[in-house]
């Protein structure tokens, strides 16, 4: 159980985030039970990598003297799972914006999949969304992209470990995916539909790793509170 000693001193703490959450709400919720528990003014609480509403999974959460140890977990290797769906695209990549194009998806056979995914991995230059948190000039990136100001976005180098195809049903095609800091899911989905004369955007995703961490080992944000009570 935890103690208020185990939790100053450092506790990493695997969350499962909730879809339609931000990663500041599961951190909020995380500290504002701790608080409530021992009666703490103030204590330190962070994640170590963000993840979008709109994705699930493993958030780890760091509390104390073991909110130090954040860049070192943010390094760690990746492992995502989740949908694309081909045959269209949209301005975010993923569910948060409208659909702005449709493709032919005719021409995609299985064995184009299969193929196409061998050439995303190894080390790539990926272009981050325009629709991200990101900084640019001071500003967030989405910023930008919600009032329709065009901005220059660089390139940069990420690592694609695996790229896995493990369901398809099309125009949906589930995948399993391992990969270095820095990945956007949602660009490599993009990426992946132009890569097959079409377009995509990411439908699901959910963080099952982060280095040796698990998300079959975490719980819930309310689970945790409840756990604390």
């Amino acid at each position: 159980m935890y103690t208020e000693d185990s939790i100053k001193s450092g506790q990493i703490l695997l969350i499962d985030k909730p879809l339609t959450w931000s990663s500041f709400q599961a951190v909020n919720k995380i500290k504002w039970a701790i608080k409530k528990k021992f009666g703490l003014k103030k204590i330190k609480v962070g994640h170590a990598g963000t993840l979008d509403p709109l994705a699930t999974g493993l958030l780890i959460i760091c509390t104390g003297k073991f909110t130090k140890k954040i860049p070192e977990l943010q390094g760690q290797i990746k492992e995502y799972t989740g949908t694309i769906t081909l045959g269209a695209s949209r301005p975010s990549y993923d569910m948060e914006t409208e659909i702005d194009a449709v493709f032919p998806t005719e021409h995609i056979s299985e064995e184009k999949i299969q193929n196409a995914t061998k050439t995303f991995l190894g080390e790539i230059d990926q272009y981050p969304p325009v629709f991200s948190a990101l900084k640019k000039d001071g500003k967030r990136l989405y910023e930008f992209a919600r009032e329709g100001v065009e901005v220059e976005i660089k390139s940069r180098k990420i690592t694609i470990e695996t790229f896995e195809i493990t369901a398809i049903n099309m125009p949906e095609v589930e995948f399993r995916v391992v990969c270095s800091k820095g990945t956007y899911i949602r660009s490599l989905a993009h990426d992946f539909g132009k890569a097959l004369q079409s377009g995509a955007y990411l439908s699901a995703l959910r963080r099952t790793k982060i280095g040796d961490f698990n998300v079959s080992n975490a719980i819930t944000p309310d689970a945790f509170a409840e756990e604390l009570e």
